[in-house]
């Protein structure tokens, strides 16, 4: 089975998390993981990236932490795109999914945890600077679904 889910992580702003589900589901993924929602987001966020998501036909799955999306899916690979701490630079076109894989993107301005990080392998975009988590997920899930 060849498979990515899209994961955005440790977000508190309402906009980016519409703007994920919207995304996500306009490129054809089948569901989205939130995790660590907080603040506006968590209150208001995931309310209307529901409504977006039953509209399309989709799932949206929301959970504390992404160590809890990893006991549930189990996938094969866990990519963390993290700039700051990637051990490879991808062209978003020639990314391989094999097996069942989740991308995780970080909500927030900082890098992922030290322990979040030994959960996956971290990547970035090739002659890329930090682009913010909706332009590495236009990139990288257009890449996949392409």
């Amino acid at each position: 089975m060849e498979k990515a889910i899209p994961l955005l992580h440790n977000v508190s702003g309402v906009q980016k998390v519409l703007d994920m589900a919207k995304l996500a589901f306009a490129l054809g993924f089948d569901e989205l993981v939130l995790t660590k929602v907080y603040g506006a987001a968590a209150q208001s966020g995931v309310a209307e990236a529901f409504k977006i998501a039953l509209r399309e036909g989709k799932g949206l799955v929301v959970l504390p932490e992404m160590k809890d999306a990893l006991e549930l899916y189990r996938p094969d690979t866990l990519y963390l795109v993290d700039r700051d701490h990637a051990k490879e630079e991808v062209d978003p076109f020639a990314l391989k999914v094999n097996g069942l894989v989740m991308i995780a993107f970080n909500g927030s301005d900082t890098s992922f945890s030290p322990l979040e990080l030994s959960l996956g392998k971290p990547i970035y975009l090739k002659n890329s600077k930090r682009l913010g988590c909706i332009a590495e997920a236009s990139l990288i899930l257009y890449g996949i679904k392409r």
